[in-house]
């Protein structure tokens, strides 16, 4: 009787122990449940991303001699011809000097939701670099300081074809080879530089392999002036963009490449007080390699063609007289290479560039000339700079003290427009420091 009493005692509080326990299980499940759903949501990839990038940029520099340059003596291009006062003395033998942070940048890389089965990116990007100023202009002649347009793009992504619009690179200038000097100046006169309104699509050919087609209209900056027009008036007068084709491979160690454009600028409309139509079209071709490793990276350039004035190398077109009163016209021509070679090291970083560029004028009989490199009867014949580097990093810190000399040959003019006679060197040496913080 006792063991029954007992017995049945003891089984409420069983069957009591058990719903609990299953009530305990139920509600475990679903907070499993709860937390797989959660996790799955946090991978979802998210239909709007963006992030800000840029650095804080200040340099100081140095030059023993008057130059050719851009931007608040920034972007130094080729050191100007001798040029004698009454006693004999070189005006421009006189040192030069600045302390800029207007290279500062910010940017935003953003995505959003696919669009046609492609992925949808863009970027925006501004400096510090514009202004108003004209090259060796009176003081209160311009505006210096500006913020500046330099990158805004989309670019929808398919697996094998990709395309960008809006203003970014010239094509010739090859984000993944380019020099990688301490100056602003990224090699300019001898690498391609500047931005441009564009369209472009690229192919994957392979993995490995692609090829692009691009049409853009010059912008930043511009193409040489004819007389009486106005900055930029031959890209808004053509009707026709510029035209470039380009292949490129790239793997992990080499990237490579090689392309050709063609452009058709009408620099005026009005010629003599007649309307005009013509054109100065021109063709330019250019090849690159890269090679990089853990230890070092290599990179070479070359580039030939006409009127490359508007990716800040010296050359433009030169103007003929004709019997109906309107002036035609027809390219100079201008050949360029460069090689630089870097440590790959992470900490200290040491490097060397040497680029040189030929002025290989036009044909005979022209009336007037439009490009960069002419001083009154004086021409440039080539132009030539070596410079040595040396980076100083830390995390996202990094200070590179650089020092770089260019000489260039100057003389007198002739009827192709080369230098052939009362040849003149003159050299410029420059030193900069370079102090960044990137974010």
């Amino acid at each position: 009787m006792k063991k029954s009493s007992i017995l049945l005692g003891i089984l409420p509080t069983i069957l009591f122990t058990q719903q609990l326990h299953a009530q305990d299980t139920v509600s475990t499940a679903d907070l499993l449940k709860r937390i797989e759903a959660l996790e799955a949501e946090a991978r979802k990839p998210k239909e709007w991303d963006a992030s800000i990038y840029g650095w804080v940029r200040t340099e100081y520099s140095f030059d023993s001699r008057q130059s050719a340059y851009s931007r608040e003596y920034n972007l130094n291009l080729f050191p100007l011809d001798e040029k004698l006062d009454a006693n004999g003395n070189d005006i421009n033998d006189a040192g030069a000097s600045n302390f800029l942070a207007i290279t500062s940048r910010v940017g935003i890389k953003f995505r959003g939701p696919d669009v046609w089965g492609a992925k949808a990116t863009g970027n925006i990007e501004a400096d510090f670099f514009g202004n108003t100023e004209l090259n060796k202009s009176a003081a209160g002649t311009g505006s210096t300081g500006l913020l500046r347009l330099r990158h805004a793009t989309a670019t929808l992504t398919w697996p094998k074809t990709a395309v960008t619009f809006g203003q970014t690179w010239y094509p010739t200038f090859v984000p993944d080879v380019f020099p990688g000097v301490v100056n602003f100046n990224t090699g300019i006169l001898f690498n391609p530089f500047g931005w441009a309104g564009q369209v472009k699509v690229t192919q994957k050919l392979t993995p490995e392999l692609s090829f692009s087609v691009i049409a853009y209209k010059d912008r930043e900056f511009q193409t040489a002036n004819a007389a009486g027009a106005s900055a930029n008036s031959a890209t808004f007068n053509s009707s026709m963009p510029t035209v470039h084709g380009q292949v490129q491979y790239k793997s992990k160690s080499i990237t490579a490449g090689a392309g050709a454009e063609y452009q058709s600028l009408q620099p005026v409309i009005e010629s003599g007080g007649l309307a005009s139509d013509e054109k100065v079209n021109s063709e330019m071709f250019f090849g690159y390699f890269k090679y990089a490793n853990e230890k070092i990276i290599a990179k070479l350039y070359g580039i030939s063609g006409g009127n490359l004035h508007h990716l800040v190398m010296i050359g433009g077109f030169a103007g003929y007289e004709n019997t109906n009163g309107i002036e035609s016209y027809k390219p100079t021509k201008t050949s360029a290479f460069w090689v630089d070679l870097a440590s790959a090291h992470p900490k200290i970083a040491p490097g060397l560039f040497f680029g040189y560029t030929k002025n290989s004028g036009t044909d005979a009989g022209f009336k007037n000339l439009y490009m960069r490199g002419i001083s009154g009867n004086r021409i440039l014949d080539e132009v030539w700079r070596a410079s040595a580097r040396i980076d100083f990093k830390q995390n996202k810190f990094s200070i590179s003290p650089e020092v770089e000399y260019t000489a260039a040959k100057w003389g007198d003019m002739n009827t192709e427009a080369l230098a052939k006679n009362n040849l003149k060197n003159a050299g410029n040496l420059r030193g900069t420091v370079r102090v960044m913080y990137s974010f």
